[in-house]
């Protein structure tokens, strides 16, 4: 209960105090969840060692871990102010790359799997995408604290996307396809254990076939969508070139083929931006390090 009434307060301050102080109270609380949730600090220690490679130092790596918890921050300050992000905001803050590839690949009259991860502001983007083009679905983690999930589903709705909560997620994702509509998914964390172990960064992770899945029964693209933050706080929505299913193999080998496409295409942007990568568990059941 704590919870949600930390979040009730932090959007009612988001809203009436300017950005930049919002962004600030945003890098202090951080900064103390950094140092109080140590289970959550040393996952996301062991992701970025994985993903950086070995390129960077213990001490790079620690402050890599700490920039995480503030982007993280920054992204929820973002998600309070939906109710005042309008046509006006999205021209001054948010670029937008590759527009053409999502009327392209809906062109063919059977939906767009929208395809992001948790990474940078994947809700900012999914408002951006309601703004410009028509109303987003989008399947999401409903939260155990009912007065939190209705807060969060509230916030959802005023950005115009429709959330989807798992477990009633299967039909209600056909519906949206077979009507020609925007369906976003995110493709870097299975929560259903159904997935496929595909290499990601050279190890093998647990990674949603749910996207494939969809692709390959009903002929969807999978549209790869990231909304990147830049140092300065304004935003960069890159849209990546369609993934068609290939209906020249057998459902099974499509459906690998594409999973294999779409993690390599996170696998980049994680690696280009990994302190935007809000992977607050190990990515790989501990096969990091």
């Amino acid at each position: 209960m704590i919870l949600y009434y930390l979040y009730r307060v932090s959007a009612f301050v988001a809203l009436v105090v300017p950005l930049k102080v919002s962004y600030f109270f945003a890098y202090l609380i951080a900064c103390i969840c950094h140092r109080i949730y140590g289970d959550s600090r040393e996952a996301v220690y062991s992701n970025l060692k994985v993903v950086m490679g070995g390129s960077y130092d213990d001490k790079k790596l620690r402050s890599m871990t700490k920039k995480v918890f503030i982007n993280f921050a920054k992204y929820l300050v973002d998600f309070f102010r939906f109710s005042i992000m309008d046509a006006e905001y999205i021209k001054k803050f948010v670029k937008v790359e590759g527009l053409s590839y999502i009327d392209a690949a809906r062109s063919k009259g059977k939906g767009v799997i929208l395809l992001s991860a948790h990474i940078g502001n994947w809700e900012l983007g999914g408002l951006v995408m309601a703004r410009l083009r028509s109303p987003v679905s989008a399947v999401v983690l409903a939260h155990k604290n009912k007065k939190i999930n209705d807060f969060f589903t509230k916030q959802r709705l005023v950005a115009n996307f429709k959330p989807i909560e798992i477990g009633m997620a299967l039909r209600e994702c056909f519906s949206v396809l077979k009507n020609n509509g925007l369906l976003a998914l995110l493709g870097d964390r299975d929560f259903s254990k159904s997935g496929i172990h595909t290499e990601f960064f050279g190890k093998p992770a647990l990674i949603p076939k749910g996207p494939a899945v969809f692709s390959c029964r009903l002929g969807s693209a999978i549209v790869p969508v990231f909304m990147i933050r830049e140092q300065d706080d304004t935003f960069r929505l890159i849209i990546e070139k369609p993934i068609y299913p290939d209906g020249s193999t057998c459902e099974e080998e499509s459906i690998k083929k594409i999973m294999k496409e779409y993690s390599a295409v996170i696998e980049s942007f994680v690696g280009r931006y990994p302190d935007q990568w809000y992977m607050f568990r190990k990515a790989w059941n501990g096969h990091a390090g």
